[in-house]
């Protein structure tokens, strides 16, 4: 499939600001044909780096005092991989490359040393493999409501455990900390996302089994196949698509994806928000729905990042007590979650997982 992507940042800048960006499609392997246009309003210097392993690319602009707006375009192919979950399977921590030791470890807003005992009792009578994290999704989907406000920048997946709300931020970063926890190597990545509605930065993570990095997203907003990818980090602190070092004031922004070789949906339509300080935009659009929500960021969070909860339920909805989702015995909860499982396979239900694995 072939993509016309972009987005739009404006700022206002009260005292000369250094920015680092990262809206730019990571040139990889999978991403074909890229042809991209980066421009600063006024015209500034500006320098980008490239980072080898995994194809971020930061670009940093040095912003004079008035209005500043950064434009960004791109064309690119995307060349999807599938594959047969029950042929992906997880991995030994001896057989794992050291690169990708990072990825087993805590960081900043994946304390998964925290939830061990809790990923080990909850998860340790799941599939393994690619079907075992697909499941892991689905629990996350089940338990984790989508609630604007829920989370701020400091929140990490031990907080959205506890309080069982979030948005798709934290939907990555929980998803990320069951699997370390679990031994399974697991890394944040921002995208656009082609699907999503309304259009706008979306979060997602990857876990690597079968000697590769394979997409999963727990909060199913948009397809798998229709990701383009910016740039992947141990969590959310890494890829932030705006960091300002200075004083200014954020202004509205604009995100969008169409296709450039088939129907134009629903995607065309572009979000709108207003940038937030330091890192990413945070405020809402009055003129939109109640029962479509943007995809809200905590305020100041590396990245804004979505949920279909948002159609499902009410920002409005009370709040389930911890002790109320993890009622019952241990045993009980898990001989449970493998009989969901069992009938989730066999009724081909919209909210789980694909059948098909996805290669980034």
């Amino acid at each position: 499939m072939k993509f016309n992507l972009g987005c739009e940042l404006t700022y206002d800048v009260l005292e000369e600001t250094v920015f680092i960006f990262n809206v730019e499609v990571a040139p990889l392997p999978r991403h074909g044909g890229v042809a991209d246009r980066l421009a600063f309003d006024p015209e500034v210097e500006w320098h980008s780096h490239l980072v080898p392993e995994v194809g971020t690319r930061y670009t940093r602009a040095l912003a004079p005092v008035g209005p500043f707006a950064l434009t960004y375009s791109a064309t690119v192919e995307l060349d999807v991989h599938r594959a047969d979950p029950a042929t992906i399977d997880e991995m030994h921590v001896r057989e794992l490359p050291l690169a990708i030791l990072p990825y087993l470890l805590p960081s900043r807003f994946v304390p998964s040393d925290r939830l061990a005992a809790f990923a080990w009792r909850e998860f340790k009578d799941f599939p393994k493999g690619h079907e075992g994290v697909a499941a892991i999704c689905n629990w996350i989907y089940d338990n984790i409501d989508y609630r604007r406000g829920a989370s701020d920048a400091e929140t990490t997946a031990t907080e959205i455990l506890v309080q069982r709300a979030g948005v798709c931020r934290d939907f990555a970063h929980l998803g990320i900390a069951f699997c370390r926890a679990l031994g399974i190597p697991a890394r944040f990545v921002s995208c656009y996302a082609y699907g999503l509605s309304p259009p706008d930065f979306h979060a997602v993570f990857e876990v690597y089994l079968s000697g590769r990095w394979w997409l999963f997203d727990a909060t199913r907003q948009a397809a798998l196949d229709g990701l383009v990818r910016i740039g992947v980090g141990r969590d959310a602190a890494e890829v932030a698509f705006a960091t300002p070092f200075g004083l200014m004031q954020p202004g509205p922004i604009k995100v969008w994806i169409e296709r450039a070789d088939g129907p134009r949906g629903s995607s065309m339509l572009c979000a709108r928000r207003r940038a937030t300080g330091r890192t990413t935009p945070s405020g809402s659009n009055p003129s939109r729905s109640p029962s479509r929500p943007p995809c809200m960021p905590p305020a100041m969070t590396p990245s804004r990042w979505c949920s279909p909860r948002a159609v499902a339920r009410s920002a409005s909805a009370p709040m389930r007590p911890f002790s109320r989702c993890l009622r019952g015995t241990a045993s009980s909860r898990r001989a449970s979650a493998a009989r969901a499982i069992a009938a989730r396979a066999s009724s081909g239900s919209s909210r789980e997982c694909p059948i098909t694995a996805i290669l980034c």
